[in-house]
């Protein structure tokens, strides 16, 4: 079946937010919601996030999951902020997130009160677990390598691959964040490609290469034939080496630190301190 996609771009961290509906049953996910922050000032807004909510209730949709590919580096997620106003979604995101939790909870100094079971979210999905947005069936397709937890859903013929490849001309994701991996990568996006060619892609990220307009949805034929670092004839250690060779020139993305420590919360700020001021860490010398 083919669920109606309408995609949602965030401007300043080249993000694409997703609502996903059955037409039939008007159920829908929302897939990789968007807070708005300022790091500059410190300061978060929802306005991203209220443009989906405004389209969730003008369409008459109800919400049934929110959907995280994974815990995001470059920009914070507004799941947490949606849930109350979308009392019938399930916040959920890959069992892979217990392993990034344990990662990042030293690299923070959270400490052992801080739970790394993924307890955060109401549901984690196991690698093949099947589901449904009202009458279209979906599944889970484990994609690490660009981190642990890296999930694609399957949500009738659309595929939702987070940030584990771009458009074609934009190639992969990067390797090089604690977890990551170039070769379970390459193995993690050989599981997409062996799905039907007319599959519809539909990328987190675009950076509009070329100064091309910006695109969200491609096809897994389109992938195959013409990614520009992994399509049909580049094989593994190819692979390998050109992503290692790229990721050693990339510089860390500007929302790393205050995106993971919110994101592994599921999208919650850290608890006010006495003061009633929330906070952040800045670890020096650890990444």
């Amino acid at each position: 079946m083919k669920p109606t996609v309408t995609p949602f771009f965030h401007t300043d961290s080249c993000t694409w937010t997703y609502v996903v509906a059955d037409p039939a049953t008007r159920q829908a996910a929302i897939v990789d919601p968007v807070l708005d922050f300022d790091a500059k000032s410190g300061r978060t807004s929802t306005t991203s996030a209220q443009q989906v909510l405004d389209h969730v209730r003008a369409h008459g949709l109800e919400v049934c999951w929110i959907l995280e590919t994974h815990a995001h580096a470059d920009h914070l997620s507004a799941g947490h902020w949606l849930k109350p106003h979308l009392p019938a979604a399930t916040l959920a995101i890959g069992e892979g997130i217990r392993l990034v939790q344990k990662t990042f909870r030293p690299i923070f100094n959270l400490g052992e009160h801080f739970p790394v079971d993924g307890s955060q979210f109401d549901h984690l999905f196991a690698d093949g677990e099947r589901f449904a947005v009202g009458d279209i069936e979906a599944e889970v397709v484990a994609v690490p390598g660009h981190t642990n937890d890296s999930i694609a859903y399957r949500i009738g013929d659309a595929l939702f691959v987070g940030d584990s490849i771009f458009m074609p001309d934009g190639g992969t994701a990067r390797c090089d964040f604690p977890g990551g991996d170039a070769r379970t990568l390459y193995r993690s996006i050989q599981r997409m490609f062996a799905l039907p060619g007319e599959t519809r892609v539909f990328v987190c990220h675009d950076y509009a290469p070329g100064g091309r307009e910006y695109a969200c949805e491609t096809t897994i034929a389109a992938q195959k034939a013409g990614n520009i670092h992994v399509r049909d004839g580049i094989d593994e250690d190819d692979f390998v080496a050109v992503r290692t060779a790229r990721d050693a020139t990339l510089s860390m993305p500007t929302l790393l630190l205050p995106a993971v420590q919110v994101n592994i919360r599921a999208g919650a700020l850290p608890e006010p301190e006495d003061n009633g001021a929330r906070y952040l860490k800045l670890p020096i010398d650890r990444l």
